[in-house]
C-alpha cells in the first residue's frame, strides 16, 4: 500500500469519502419539490448566521451543490422561495433530501473551503472551476543558495515550500510585504540578483537583507529562511520571543532606530498571523473529532489539518450505539478509526 492510499494519509480517497452507510437517506427517490422544501426547512431550524459552506444531497447522499455563505441562514432560506427560483434551481431543490453545513470563521475561509469541495465532489449544479489551481500561494523558492519569497498560481514544479492558499493576489501582496519586513528575504529574481552590484532600494527601506551583495553571510541568511519556514508552519512562539528580545536589547543600548525595526518586524508578524484563511490556529499536524448524540443516534464529524490549514472533513454515524456512554463509543471509534 503506497503512503497516498494509507486512511491516515491527508489525502486519501478513502479518508475522505463519505459511507453510504452515513447517508441520511438511501435508496432512490423521484423529484419532489414539497419533500425538498421540507428538507431544507428542517436544516434551517438549527441553522446559524455565521459564514460558512453548505452541501445540498439527493436521497442516495450524491453531492447535487455546494455553496458559500456570509450568513448561512439568510442564504439558505432563499431555496425555500420556490417562486423565485430559476428552472435549473427548482430542479435542483426537488432532488434535495438532506445538507451537510460546515462554519467558517470568515467569508475567505467559506469560500477556499467551497472550492476544495467542488474540486472534490464535482457536483452537477455547480460550474466548475476550469483551473484546479486558481488559487495563489506563497512560494519559498529552494533552488538557489539564497531562496527567495514569491507569489505563485498553477503547478507546483518548482523545488520549495507552499504556504496558502489565499484568498485573493491581494491578500498574498500584503502578507509577501509584511514577510519582507519580518525575515527580509529576496524577491528579486535570479538575474537580477546575479547582476547587482549595490543594494537596491528594498534594502535601504529595511525590507531585504542585501544578500545579492554580500550584506548577509550565507549561514545567517539560512537562519532567517529557517525562521520563515518555522513561522509559517505556525511555529511563531520562538521567533516572536527573539525579536522581543533583539528590541529590549536595542532599547537598552539606546539603538533607538533599530529597536524601531524589531517593533515593524513584530507588527508584520502579528500580521501574517492572521493572513492565512483556511488555519487552525495553534495546529500543527492534526485530527480534530467531535460527537454529538440525539434521539438515540450518534453522529462523529472529523476535520483533518495538515500544516495548520484545513485538509477537509468527514461524518461519520457509528452503528449499534445504544445505551452505551457516549465517551466509550469515542473511545471505541478511535481505535477502529485508527
Amino acid at each position: 500500500m503506497s503512503k497516498a492510499d494509507r486512511p491516515d494519509h491527508p489525502k486519501s480517497a478513502e479518508r475522505f469519502n463519505e459511507e453510504q452507510a452515513t447517508y441520511a437517506v438511501r435508496g432512490a427517490d423521484q423529484p419532489d419539490l414539497e419533500k425538498g422544501v421540507a428538507a431544507i426547512r428542517e436544516v434551517l431550524k438549527t441553522l446559524p448566521r455565521n459564514p460558512g459552506v453548505y452541501r445540498m444531497q439527493d436521497a442516495r447522499g450524491d453531492v447535487l451543490y455546494v455553496g458559500k455563505a456570509r450568513a448561512l441562514r439568510n442564504r439558505v432560506t432563499n431555496y425555500t422561495q420556490v417562486a423565485k427560483l430559476p428552472k435549473r434551481l427548482q430542479r435542483m431543490v426537488s432532488q434535495t433530501r438532506s445538507m451537510t453545513i460546515v462554519t467558517t470563521r470568515t467569508e475567505a475561509e467559506a469560500l477556499l473551503l467551497e472550492a476544495q469541495l467542488i474540486k472534490r465532489f464535482r457536483p452537477p449544479y455547480n460550474v466548475l472551476l476550469r483551473d484546479d489551481k486558481s488559487f495563489p500561494f506563497i512560494l519559498l523558492r529552494e533552488d538557489h543558495a539564497f531562496p527567495r519569497v514569491q507569489k505563485h498560481r498553477g503547478a507546483r514544479r518548482i523545488k520549495g515550500q507552499y504556504y496558502g492558499p489565499f484568498a485573493s493576489a491581494g491578500s498574498v501582496t500584503r502578507t509577501l510585504n509584511a514577510l519582507q519586513k519580518l525575515f527580509l528575504l529576496r524577491s528579486c529574481s535570479d538575474s537580477y540578483f546575479e547582476n547587482r552590484s549595490r543594494p537596491c532600494l528594498l534594502y535601504q527601506i529595511k525590507r531585504c537583507s542585501a544578500p545579492c551583495v554580500g550584506r548577509i553571510s550565507e549561514a545567517d541568511y539560512d537562519e532567517l529562511v529557517d525562521d520563515a519556514k518555522a513561522f509559517l508552519a505556525g511555529k511563531s512562539t520562538g521567533v516572536q520571543a527573539r525579536l522581543s528580545k533583539l528590541m529590549a536589547e536595542a532599547a537598552e543600548k539606546q539603538d533607538f532606530e533599530l529597536a524601531a525595526v524589531y517593533r515593524d518586524r513584530l507588527r508584520a508578524l502579528t500580521y501574517i498571523q492572521g493572513s492565512q484563511t483556511v488555519h487552525a490556529e495553534g495546529l500543527g499536524d492534526a485530527d480534530v473529532f467531535a460527537l454529538a448524540c440525539k434521539a438515540g443516534t450518534v453522529s462523529i464529524q472529523a476535520f483533518f489539518i495538515r500544516g495548520g490549514q484545513s485538509g477537509g472533513h468527514r461524518a461519520l454515524f457509528p452503528a449499534h450505539t445504544n445505551d452505551i456512554p457516549e465517551a466509550d463509543v469515542l473511545s471505541s471509534f478511535l481505535v477502529q478509526f485508527y
